[in-house]
């Protein structure tokens, strides 16, 4: 199939918005409905209710993502690409949740912050379940239950908000959440071309593998992931310092922490970009570069948290995700292949094994997300490209890996990433993850093979590309834009 051009954009919205409201019906059947609705709305069916519902789902999800990969060589503006981010996203408005039961466990947080329980010592299980967020208490996937909350102050403090005005109650709660999410998505598609044009890339590429990428319309406007959230404030706080705004931009990675910790990278860079733009010598420069932006953001920090009322226990529960198993991580792969092996072998626990390959990859981790800050400081790498280079080598080496965490990286590289290699393979991982999870928010193995199908599907039709034996634009090639890359934008 060849893209024309840009005309043949409107032709693949139309069949994007046609599978995300599949998806979306499907969802009605097979999604992460909850354990009880009082609304009774969203509540459990039939076999073939379900059959059809995998169908519809699996299909829209499938006919969105072929839109989305032909889209990007239809070579649409940004206008355009913002218009085809609200025909993609309205479907999800009314949705049951998708793909993920994280929704439940942020009401059900919310709904402790507000009634006084310590959302850092105890999980979703103490909340009455005749009482606010009991029914969202119910619907928390068996692994959280009893797990304490691994996310900020603001963001608890927003959840709290959601649970006072909505009392608990499942489906009015899950559409507040969904608000969130969709306030989250169009501050990443605002954000995304500015940054682009900074970096001289092109803004319509931008919002094509950042804000149109069916991983993040799938597990944010779907599956209501603070995700979003996190990416949309650290994007905004570091357009905020490259047009020499540094405090604003500070205050907004502060936020960002506070909704979940990964952002804290994003202050490693901004430093960067803070200590390059400052004048004096080197000595100041650093100390410049290292302590304004930290101060800020620490302040952001200590008041969210004591307005928040939640304490500081979020220091210590970091690392509570890290104890349940994904099978996308590769560290948690090999240390539990390893344990395993000892055990066969000397009858040993495998878990402190595991535990201690989990840790030598976090410690990579930082390794590298140090040297890139190095390279950067040094003036040989970009710091927003290096940021997003961070947060890809942060998740490859995490402890626990979810699909939708390619994001993290992937919203910052879709902006300063040049045409080749690294825009195809984030576009390529994008568009086989969003595989891997049922809409019932369920990990089958059929997941993993599907994921690795779209892989080879992908693979091969890029090397086609290249070869010549498909005539279309590649997911890294520059498109037309509206205006000239840098037009109306300080990058001091």
């Amino acid at each position: 199939m060849r893209a024309t051009g840009a005309g043949n954009g409107g032709r693949y919205r139309l069949l994007g918005a046609a599978g995300a409201a599949a998806v979306v019906a499907g969802g009605w059947g097979v999604g992460t409905l909850p354990a009880h609705d009082p609304w009774g709305l969203w509540v459990p069916h039939g076999t073939a209710v379900r059959a059809v519902g995998h169908a519809l789902a699996y299909g829209g999800l499938t006919v969105l993502v072929a839109a989305w990969w032909m889209y990007g060589r239809a070579g649409a503006g940004v206008r355009e690409s913002r218009r085809t981010l609200l025909w993609w996203t309205a479907p999800f408005l009314l949705a049951p949740p998708l793909y993920s039961a994280d929704v439940y466990s942020y009401i059900a947080q919310g709904a402790m912050v507000l009634e006084g329980h310590d959302v850092y010592e105890a999980g979703p299980s103490v909340l009455d379940p005749a009482g606010p967020g009991g029914d969202a208490a119910a619907s928390v996937g068996h692994h959280w239950t009893d797990t304490p909350a691994p996310y900020g102050p603001f963001f608890l403090l927003l959840a709290r908000g959601v649970a006072w005005a909505t009392g608990g109650t499942v489906v009015p709660a899950v559409l507040a959440m969904r608000l969130l999410a969709l306030i989250s998505l169009a501050l990443i598609a605002w954000a995304l071309p500015r940054l682009a044009r900074a970096h001289g890339r092109s803004p319509g590429a931008a919002l094509w593998l950042g804000a149109l990428n069916p991983l993040l319309l799938v597990h944010v406007a779907g599956g209501l992931h603070n995700d979003g959230l996190m990416a949309g404030l650290m994007l905004a706080g570091v357009l905020l310092a490259l047009r020499g705004r540094w405090v604003g931009g500070s205050a907004l990675i502060g936020l960002a922490m506070m909704v979940k910790s990964p952002a804290a990278v994003a202050l490693l860079f901004l430093a960067v970009l803070v200590g390059r733009a400052a004048s004096g010598g080197p000595v100041r420069r650093v100390v410049k570069g290292l302590v304004a932006p930290g101060a800020v953001a620490g302040a952001v920090v200590v008041l969210t948290t004591l307005a928040a009322g939640t304490g500081f226990g979020w220091v210590g529960t970091q690392s509570v995700a890290g104890r349940i198993h994904t099978a996308l991580s590769a560290s948690s792969d090999i240390g539990l292949g390893l344990g395993r092996l000892l055990r066969l072998m000397a009858g040993t626990d495998p878990e402190p094994v595991k535990t201690a390959v989990q840790n030598l990859g976090l410690a990579a981790a930082v390794v590298l997300i140090l040297l890139l800050a190095w390279r950067s400081a040094a003036g040989r790498l970009e710091p927003v490209h290096g940021l997003g280079l961070g947060l890809v080598a942060l998740v490859a080496l995490s402890p626990m890996v979810q699909p939708w965490y390619l994001l993290w990286g992937t919203a910052v590289l879709a902006a300063t990433a040049a045409g080749g290699r690294m825009r195809e393979v984030l576009a390529v991982l994008s568009a086989a993850l969003v595989y891997e999870t049922q809409p019932s928010g369920s990990t089958p193995a059929f997941g993993f093979v599907l994921a690795a199908l779209v892989c080879v599907a992908g693979a091969l039709w890029l090397r086609g590309e290249r070869a010549g034996e498909v005539h279309g634009r590649l997911p890294g090639q520059r498109l037309p834009v509206e205006e000239p890359a840098g037009a109306g934008l300080r990058t001091g």
